[in-house]
């Protein structure tokens, strides 16, 4: 039991780590990233689990030999360790205010619309911390699988958050899954930014597409633009302004979502829809891919392969042009909406170089306001379920949001200095 014990905390003690320090070698990185998820996010449940584990071998005789209490010196400076990452966890909601600081200028608190803003009421105490199963609460209301293209596919469908009580003309907001464009469904992610937006007046959409290998790029391209076309024509008798319609989405929805807001009416993903107004009044890609060439080689073989065999079904090599027209970061103008990117600094999916890169090319040529928030600690999809870390974040951007809709923008100042870590 004493041996036992000690091969346990010392698993315990590799998850730790790995939440500080993934591992960012292939063919490791997907293993890490999942460990870190889970820790990073969850570090008071984990020590919970430790705890309770703890206190169940002592009672079986873990502590009659010496590696039982090697085994609980490891536990302790594990546990220092997870109280560590949760405190990390809690300053993000400083992180994120420094980047709409940055992004939206000193006093853009007072530039939120007021029927958007936070009321006294304890909302982000309401997101659910102990039991983190992601779930609208009681104030919001689901309507499944609507029909956005008349075609009977069943991954041309959408969901529809919105208040409960009456509303007319709110704000919308579609959310793009992730799945590295090969699986995933509307029903999973983005769920705690919903309910968080729909609770503050918000109609939120979030729509499925057509994945790989069954279709190839741009026909996810092509769905998203469908779905945001069924929104402007219809979300009004949903209770939302066509008129005003964000998008975002994560990974390979923060892709798609970000290839949305840069590529406004373009003909080439609008086939039989060429006239819709596809554009957005902003932006929110969490942990995007932005750069499909790979061209200052951050990320490993791993996400290229899959690109060249299911998504593109070319080699980069024979086919540059269309992987740089699929790249957000090529498609960059400066007609581009407002922008939030929101980055994990532990990501060891997406680098989160690739985010530093296409947001101070964006803030070179857009003249709208980019916010950047650099999340320390932060893994690959850390807000798919709710978490210290997902509690500050979706305020915040709902915040951004708050202000954007107002229409009380400023110009960014001119920006000479590339981006730092965030610390």
């Amino acid at each position: 039991m004493p041996w036992a014990f000690l091969a346990v905390t010392l698993l315990g003690a590799c998850f730790t780590v790995n939440a500080f320090r993934p591992v960012r070698i292939e063919p490791f990185t997907v293993p890490s990233f999942f460990a870190g998820w889970l820790t990073s996010e969850l570090p008071l449940h984990h020590l919970a689990w430790q705890v309770v584990a703890t206190v169940i071998f002592g009672v079986l005789g873990a502590f009659r030999g010496w590696p039982g209490w090697a085994g609980l010196g490891v536990a302790v400076l594990s546990w220092c360790g997870l109280v560590v990452l949760a405190v990390q966890a809690g300053r993000a909601g400083r992180v994120v205010e420094a980047a709409l600081d940055d992004g939206l200028g000193e006093g853009w608190s007072d530039r939120r619309d007021a029927a958007l803003a936070p009321t006294d009421e304890p909302e982000r105490a309401r997101l659910r911390l102990v039991v983190p199963l992601p779930r609208p609460g009681p104030a919001v209301e689901r309507l499944q699988d609507i029909e956005y293209w008349n075609d009977g596919a069943r991954r041309h469908r959408l969901d529809i958050y919105r208040p409960r009580r009456p509303t007319a003309g709110a704000p919308v907001f579609l959310y793009l899954h992730g799945g590295a464009w090969i699986f995933g469904d509307k029903r999973e992610q983005g769920l705690p930014l919903m309910d968080y937006l729909a609770r503050r007046g918000w109609v939120c959409v979030t729509a499925n597409y057509g994945l790989s290998p069954s279709v190839s790029f741009p026909e996810h391209l092509v769905d998203s633009k469908r779905a945001l076309s069924w929104v402007r024509g219809h979300v009004d008798g949903f209770g939302g302004d066509p008129d005003f319609v964000a998008v975002g989405g994560g990974s390979a929805g923060g892709h798609l979502a970000a290839l949305v807001a840069l590529t406004p009416g373009d003909p080439e993903y609008q086939p039989g829809f060429e006239a819709s107004d596809t554009s957005v009044a902003a932006c929110v890609p969490f942990y995007g891919v932005y750069d499909f060439t790979n061209r200052d080689g951050l990320r490993g073989r791993g996400l290229g392969r899959l690109l060249e065999r299911s998504v593109m079904k070319a080699s980069l090599m024979s086919s540059r042009t269309a992987y740089e027209r699929a790249s957000p970061v090529y498609r960059i103008n400066g007609g581009a909406p407002p922008f939030f990117v929101v980055h994990g600094a532990n990501d060891t999916l997406v680098p989160v170089g690739e985010a530093r890169d296409f947001v101070e090319r964006l803030r070179r040529s857009s003249t709208a306001p980019v916010a950047y928030a650099e999340l320390p600690g932060a893994q690959h999809a850390f807000e798919i379920f709710p978490s210290i870390r997902t509690a500050h974040v979706v305020a915040g951007v709902a915040d951004f949001l708050a202000v954007v809709h107002t229409g009380r923008v400023v110009e960014p100042p001119p920006r000479d200095q590339p981006l730092r870590p965030t610390r």
